[in-house]
């Protein structure tokens, strides 16, 4: 049974890093996406073709 507790918290904190690495991620992307748009808007007519 103890082996079985190992398993379940290695498990468990395996999900949880994922998640935070996941949030990271999409944390990041929004960050990357508002300044691909502020930089767009900067664009003259022309240049946004």
């Amino acid at each position: 049974m103890k082996n079985l507790n190992y398993l379940f918290w290695a498990y468990t904190l395996i999900w949880i890093l994922l998640a935070v690495y996941l949030l990271s991620l999409s944390v990041r992307l929004r960050a990357v996406a508002s300044q691909l748009r502020r930089l767009k808007s900067r664009l003259s007519p022309e240049e946004k073709t």
